[in-house]
């Protein structure tokens, strides 16, 4: 088996996210492979990108370098990703990640009907994240993910949270090992 780390946690080794995932991680069987997004130079998709992507895809060039992150998140078995609840989501790096993994006929494509049919391998999606404050229902990054995986053909999404860990008063260890017991129940 497979897993993409797709890594948000853009504090680095400083990130309590990163740190709850490498955990995760660590109990997962096969290879896992990382995407650092704090390394990467990714640019959000302008007028003359998507011109030359509609291009790319038009000459059926699958090979294009463009499209090695996409090939890469379709080919994974189980998708884990790693981000930090911020501003009600995520970081933008991650959006921008995500407009390059989604490629017509490579994370999904349209049926004859017009319906989209997603195309990706992977069978499950986990995302993990930590919060300065509490998430109280507007869950919008993970919401999120929940629809990417649904268009992308992912039948399974899970989330592990870490709640409450800039809240002056709050046991922060204590919050760490909810999640901690999260993680230990996804095995």
């Amino acid at each position: 088996m497979t897993t993409l780390f797709v890594n948000a946690c853009m504090r680095g080794e400083d990130s309590r996210t990163l740190s709850l995932c490498r955990e995760y991680l660590s109990t997962v069987d096969g290879e896992v492979t990382e995407i650092n997004l704090a390394e990467r130079d990714l640019k959000p998709f302008d007028a003359q990108m998507v011109a030359d992507r509609s291009a790319k895809q038009k000459a059926g060039a699958w090979d294009d370098p463009l499209f090695d992150l996409a090939r890469q998140f379709a080919a994974a078995d189980h998708i884990v990703v790693g981000t930090p609840y911020w501003d009600l989501s995520f970081p933008a790096t991650l959006k921008i990640y995500l407009e390059h993994v989604s490629v017509c006929d490579i994370a999904f494509r349209y049926t004859e009907d017009a319906r989209c049919e997603g195309i990706v391998k992977a069978r499950s999606l986990t995302y993990i994240t930590t919060c300065g404050g509490f998430v109280e229902g507007m869950n919008f990054g993970y919401e999120y993910f929940c629809g990417i995986a649904k268009m992308f053909g992912i039948p399974e999404t899970r989330f592990v949270a870490a709640e409450g860990l800039d809240v002056v008063g709050i046991d922060t260890e204590e919050q760490l090992a909810r999640a901690r017991a999260q993680i230990a129940k996804l095995g």
